[in-house]
């Protein structure tokens, strides 16, 4: 009910903003000179941000789209993904937007989109939040990518489900568990096998330093978290974890994590 609740209170819908001929659905909700934009992760759309449109579009004007090849979005002709075509993407959204410099939340595959935005962007970047997402591949070994022909063929859905669910944490209700299922299942295989390819391209990760604002907003104990690497890559990131959270933590402990994001907009210049 309170999904339904929130879709209803979003506001008005985008429709011309398009990346390399593919058209990118959008949505605004709020009004006023400070605008948000959410970017939801792999294989998601922007009902993700549900648990957080009621209660940002009281102060911000809140954007969520849906990236090439999800929710209602385009899919890019020649099958192919990339971080650049992702943070293009949300340029397109930004400029229908009329908004000049925004602060971009990213979630899980999110967080490496927002971070080429701001490298292809700087000038529209006020500042950054990172949900639960990676900001280095690690090169000693010690992490090893999903494999994305995993997610293709018939075995390929229940692959997909297993790592979903994998996500999951005793926080992560049976309503939420039916809607992330239902969101991240229906997204075309050649969305899950080439988005995945696209997140951990080396191409994509790169040793420069941002300057910019950074909130980091993790799971409890979250492997994603890397605070050695954080301090000299983003030397202005606060990084926070919420307890007894999963990867869903905006939904899973929405009212916390509406609070600290509503803390860290409040002090920026945008």
């Amino acid at each position: 009910m309170r999904f339904l609740l929130s879709l209803l209170l979003a506001a008005s819908p985008l429709t011309a903003a398009s990346v390399e001929g593919i058209k990118i659905h959008s949505t605004i909700a709020g009004k006023g000179p400070k605008t948000v934009i959410l970017v939801h992760g792999w294989t998601c759309d922007e009902t993700t941000w549900n648990m957080q449109i009621p209660a940002l579009t009281k102060d911000y004007r809140m954007v969520t789209l849906d990236l090439p090849g999800h929710g209602q979005s385009g899919s890019p002709k020649d099958g192919k993904f990339s971080m650049d075509l992702f943070a293009r993407a949300v340029e397109a959204v930004r400029r229908e937007a009329k908004a000049d410099r925004v602060v971009l939340v990213g979630h899980s595959m999110g967080t490496p989109v927002v971070i080429q935005y701001e490298r292809l962007f700087p000038q529209h970047t006020a500042a950054l939040v990172f949900v639960d997402g990676a900001v280095t591949i690690s090169n000693d070994g010690s992490f090893k990518p999903p494999d994305p022909n995993q997610m293709k063929g018939p075995g390929g859905q229940k692959a997909r489900e297993a790592m979903i669910r994998s996500m999951f944490s005793g926080a992560t209700t049976p309503e939420m568990q039916q809607h992330i299922l239902r969101m991240m299942l229906s997204a075309p295989e050649s969305t899950a096998a080439g988005a995945m390819q696209a997140a951990f391209d080396p191409a994509a990760w790169k040793d420069d330093v941002i300057t910019v604002p950074v909130l980091g907003i993790y799971a409890d104990n979250s492997r994603m978290a890397n605070r050695e690497y954080s301090k000299t890559h983003f030397p202005n990131m606060e990084l926070v974890e919420i307890p007894g959270t999963g990867h869903f933590l905006m939904m899973e402990k929405a009212d916390e994590f509406n609070r600290l994001l509503l803390a860290f907009l409040a002090k920026q210049k945008f």
